[in-house]
């Protein structure tokens, strides 16, 4: 072992500057061919990749079709020449005149029963009685009590309902209506002639309830317009 100058054993240094310039280099490039290959290797093996579709493949396709309709079923023939028709009128005017036909059925003397042709020498004739004259229609609009039309009488009353409106304001007084009355007697419309606040609508549906004897015209029932009075009194 190598001593200094005071008898001591010296270690050997080691020199950082020894290394060699090429080492990076290398290095470099050894690192960068691992990498070309890892990539280049997968590329260069054609059978690990996949089939690239080609288009230029064509692929016939069969086209089926139905089978035709059957024909249609055939048609009797349908002769245009008709026999003719000798009770048809014809289509052509005739040019001339001809004999009248024997075979045609005769109408004469064929009147409804009851018709006598020619004259009757057998007896004598019994006169026809004169018709009956038509019947008095009843007139449809209704005819005013007076003169000589008399006023039905009443044979059903209805009392009208005091309001209790009217009752707390005390009101008292007279409603005059004109009433029509049918043929068989009943009410069917009401008019108010001289109203009354609170007593009106009261007045209106007693009315409608009142019953009378049919109105005659000459022997037959007619409608007839009359005038009633209804009156409310407070005891």
């Amino acid at each position: 072992m190598p001593r200094d100058l005071f008898g001591d054993v010296t270690r050997p240094s080691i020199s950082i500057g020894s290394r060699k310039w090429y080492t990076v280099p290398v290095s470099l490039l050894s690192h960068s061919l691992a990498v070309g290959l890892v990539i280049a290797v997968p590329l260069l093996a054609p059978s690990m990749l996949p089939d690239v579709w080609n288009g230029d493949v064509i692929a016939y396709v069969t086209t089926v079709l139905p089978p035709p309709p059957p024909p249609p079923a055939a048609r009797p023939e349908v002769s245009d020449h008709l026999p003719p028709n000798p009770n048809l009128a014809p289509i052509v005017a005739p040019t001339g005149f001809s004999k009248e036909r024997a075979d045609l059925p005769q109408f004469e003397n064929q009147l409804p029963s009851g018709v006598i042709i020619g004259d009757v020498t057998d007896g004598p004739v019994e006169p026809v009685a004169p018709p009956r004259p038509p019947a008095t229609v009843a007139p449809v609009e209704p005819l005013r009590v007076g003169g000589t039309i008399r006023p039905p009488v009443k044979i059903r009353d209805a009392q009208p309902v005091y309001p209790p409106m009217a009752i707390a304001a005390r009101i008292e007084g007279v409603v005059i209506i004109d009433a029509t009355i049918g043929a068989d007697g009943q009410v069917l419309g009401v008019r108010l002639l001289r109203p009354l606040p609170f007593l009106d609508q009261a007045a209106l549906d007693a009315v409608r309830h009142w019953q009378f004897t049919p109105t005659l015209l000459n022997g037959v029932p007619v409608p007839v317009l009359m005038t009633v009075t209804v009156r409310f009194t407070l005891k």
